[in-house]
């Protein structure tokens, strides 16, 4: 089967991997050198977005925000010109939910099929093949996609119509982020009242707080590791997304809301492209600074 892919950047490329080891072609777009093993491999590079599609039977995107996508759908070159009945396109990255159903509405007037399938599990979870994968179409568009999900994620979900998946993606952002926000105070209430913040993260490890957040980013706190991971700017725009989207719909979210603006401060801050974990260098700065 041959797979269109586009969008080849520190997600996109080991999830377009992976494909290829399976057995794939996959026709990919705007290979730069950090994606040229994909070619050595076997994918084929082409020129651009219409030409990944004239070539595949399935498009995937990764990219990342909404007007990145609305770009390479609907160009001159991108993917909708290159579009014939019957093909799928499926969008993995982390957009709009309202935007989404509108491109979908406009790839489906052309005779095909819409999957909005954005994903959770960061640069680890692509290069180990397990991420979660939170799906938005119809059902026989996602039993077509399956087999593809499978080769890139562990925990794949059809959560509802088109979408749905991008809604999901959004909750879970509200709760990675505000989790990772609560780490940060505790462990810098604890660090402020003298206390040894890896001797208390071991300690609540134990208890009714652990959560994969304090086990993981919470020792990038601790050790003060911060490269990502995921970047705090691509956490702030998805964060974004909720607070705008809790807006349109008259819904109050001050925790994501105070959030979103300390992300904002991060990077004001300069630390846009650390780790999300960074934020506890932003509470940190507003109190005070280093102690």
């Amino acid at each position: 089967m041959n797979i269109g892919f586009i969008g080849l950047g520190v997600m996109g490329r080991p999830m377009a991997e992976h494909l290829i080891d399976a057995g794939y072609t996959l026709h990919l777009s705007r290979v730069k050198e950090a994606s040229q093993h994909l070619v050595t491999k076997g994918g084929k590079a082409t020129v651009n977005a219409k030409a990944v599609t004239e070539a595949s039977d399935i498009i995937i995107l990764m990219l990342p925000d909404t007007p990145d996508v609305e770009a390479v759908l609907f160009s001159g070159d991108g993917v909708a010109a290159g579009l014939t009945r019957g093909k799928l396109v499926i969008d993995m990255s982390s957009i709009s939910p309202v935007a989404t159903k509108e491109f979908a509405r406009r790839i489906e007037a052309l005779g095909c099929d819409y999957l909005d399938a954005p994903v959770s599990g960061g640069e680890v979870g692509a290069k180990a093949a397990s991420l979660t994968i939170m799906v938005g179409g119809k059902e026989d568009a996602f039993e077509r996609a399956r087999p593809l999900f499978e080769k890139m994620g562990k925990n794949i979900t059809l959560v509802g119509g088109v979408g749905d998946g991008q809604t999901a993606k959004v909750a879970n952002q509200i709760i990675v982020g505000l989790t990772i926000e609560a780490v940060s105070e505790a462990l810098l209430f604890a660090k402020r009242a003298g206390a040894d913040p890896a001797s208390v993260r071991a300690a609540l490890m134990g208890g009714f707080a652990s959560s994969r957040i304090l086990e993981v980013h919470g020792e990038r706190m601790v050790k003060e590791t911060f490269d990502p991971g995921f970047r705090i700017r691509l956490h702030r725009k998805d964060m974004t997304l909720a607070v705008d989207a809790a807006r349109a719909l008259d819904l109050c979210l001050p925790n994501t809301a105070a959030t979103q603006q300390l992300m904002n401060a991060a990077i004001a801050n300069g630390d846009g492209e650390r780790d999300h974990s960074a934020l506890i260098r932003t509470l940190e700065l507003l109190s005070g600074g280093p102690r």
